[in-house]
């Protein structure tokens, strides 16, 4: 592959630029956050986005699953109005949100057929089509038996479309048996994103990870605390000290009002305006900082060297 689908079509790989592998621009999380959890606002995400274009972004990659409120026309919007590139996902998220019923009845050669519409058809009807399997996770420290099931689907997926897998491992090395799953599954190691590995603070479990061909995705950079930042800094350079920049992917997981920039949040501009200059203090040069936010996601959404 040598391009890569956006909600407004495919477009080639070399013209994705900075990019964001794990965000939310709609998302429905009321469920776990009663005050603060709904992004459903086209006019304010246009405001929001634009930030991330005017700090040089040029794709966002939105892992809103099939439960959390997905909204193609929303992202075409947003991104028709902003300039900025998004790539949509499919797939299933976790427990508890996942309909077990429907789950304990239904084949992961099934489920995998209808993300495969997804990916090649548009979804419900809006011809906006999926660039990216995911996100998919595990709720807690183990996949139970709907989020295998779910695991399974998007390899299979995989394999009849190519695109990448993104994962939610939070928390716990869950990532460990959610790749083992994939890969039981046939998925290809190289197109599988472990994310929010900086919630794991385990740097062994990151270069494992690296080391397996998958990519490790610190994304959870937000601000907050020195201690936070200087932590997740650290998970980088120790990669990149070992060989291993070019499995790196850095992200905010912007889900919530609060991480807007409108209530004094991230927004999904601190990697570049914050992040990336506090690499460059710490020694990355601009060349291997690219690596991180260009190539990498090119490579991991695309395929290609």
């Amino acid at each position: 592959m040598d391009s890569v689908m956006t909600v407004t079509g495919p477009v080639d790989a070399s013209a994705l630029g900075m990019t964001l592998t794990h965000e939310h621009l709609f998302i429905n999380l009321l469920r776990e956050y009663r005050r603060d959890g709904l992004l459903h606002d086209v006019q304010l995400m246009c405001e929001e986005v634009t930030r991330f274009r005017s700090a040089g972004g040029g794709t966002i990659v939105d892992c809103t699953s099939q439960e959390l409120g997905r909204n193609p026309l929303g992202l075409k919007q947003v991104s028709e109005t902003t300039g900025i590139k998004i790539v949509m996902g499919t797939g299933h998220y976790r427990d508890p949100y996942l309909d077990r019923a429907w789950f304990d009845r239904t084949s992961a050669a099934n489920i995998a057929d209808l993300m495969v519409a997804e990916i090649t058809k548009g979804v419900d009807g809006t011809g906006v089509k999926a660039g990216i399997i995911g996100e998919i996770g595990a709720d807690k420290w183990f996949v139970s038996t709907a989020e295998e099931r779910s695991f399974r689907a998007a390899a299979l997926t995989q394999r009849r479309t190519g695109l990448t897998i993104t994962t939610h491992a939070a928390r716990w090395p869950v990532g460990r048996e959610q790749l083992k799953i994939l890969k039981e599954a046939g998925a290809e190691p190289n197109r599988i994103i472990v994310g929010h590995c900086d919630s794991v603070p385990d740097s062994d479990y990151h270069e494992e990870i690296a080391r397996s061909g998958s990519y490790v995705q610190f994304d959870t950079i937000r601000g907050g605390s020195e201690y936070d930042l200087e932590r997740v800094s650290g998970y980088v350079l120790n990669l990149t000290r070992k060989g291993l920049a070019d499995k790196i992917l850095l992200s905010h997981d912007v889900c919530l009002r609060s991480q807007l920039s409108i209530y004094g949040g991230c927004s999904y501009d601190f990697i570049p305006t914050k992040f990336l200059p506090r690499l460059r203090k710490a020694g990355l040069t601009d060349d291997e900082i690219a690596v991180l936010v260009v190539d990498n996601p090119r490579r991991a959404l695309s395929g290609t060297r």
